[in-house]
């Protein structure tokens, strides 16, 4: 073959890469944007009657609660179970963790660099808010902390309810899936315990 065959061979090997890696990457949101609305209308139908609507038949989780922090500009729906499954779409629930509004410790997880990076933002005083079936507590931050998760652990079994948003840290580390995890505690506000 000659040089110029061999250029237009490989020009054309790099174009069609380029296209296929566009693709990839417009696939991925395209279902990302789909899965939202999918979501969306499962919380929704969840509210209406309290029972488990699952966003796709072959899903194995379903939406739980929503969590918005105005401040923010965050509206997530939150679903059950803290896997990599649920975590891939939304924040999740730890299954063995209370909901809100029952005196629990309401634990709920997300990756930093997705549904979680808004984390970095919050700060002690500000307000949240988590919805379930059953309706909505406010709650207030408390206080940010960093710990190894080598060392420490969640007692999802502590008295009274809080809220515990927990994902990986640091937010701009190149490694994922280091042992330090950021936790953001919340208190209830207590005028507004299920109102």
């Amino acid at each position: 073959m000659s040089r110029r065959g061999w250029m237009v061979a490989g020009m054309t090997v790099l174009v069609l890469g380029g296209v296929v890696t566009f693709a990839q990457g417009a696939w991925i949101q395209a279902k990302a944007w789909l899965a939202q609305h999918l979501l969306e209308q499962a919380w929704v139908d969840t509210r209406s009657d309290g029972a488990a609507h699952k966003a796709w038949p072959w899903a194995d989780h379903w939406p739980v609660a929503r969590l918005r922090v105005a401040r923010a500009g965050v509206d997530l729906i939150v679903l059950s179970g803290d896997a990599g499954n649920s975590l891939a779409f939304a924040p999740g629930h730890a299954p063995r963790s209370g909901l809100p509004g029952d005196g629990r410790t309401v634990v709920l997880s997300g990756h930093r660099d997705t549904h979680f990076r808004f984390l970095r933002e919050l700060a002690p005083g500000m307000p949240l808010s988590l919805e379930s079936a059953r309706g909505a507590v406010d709650y207030r931050v408390r206080e940010l902390r960093i710990v190894d998760s080598r060392t420490t652990s969640i007692d999802v079994d502590a008295p009274g309810e809080r809220l515990l948003l927990v994902t990986c840290y640091p937010f701009d580390a190149l490694v994922p899936g280091g042992p330090l995890r950021y936790v953001v505690v919340a208190d209830p506000e207590p005028a507004e315990m299920l109102m």
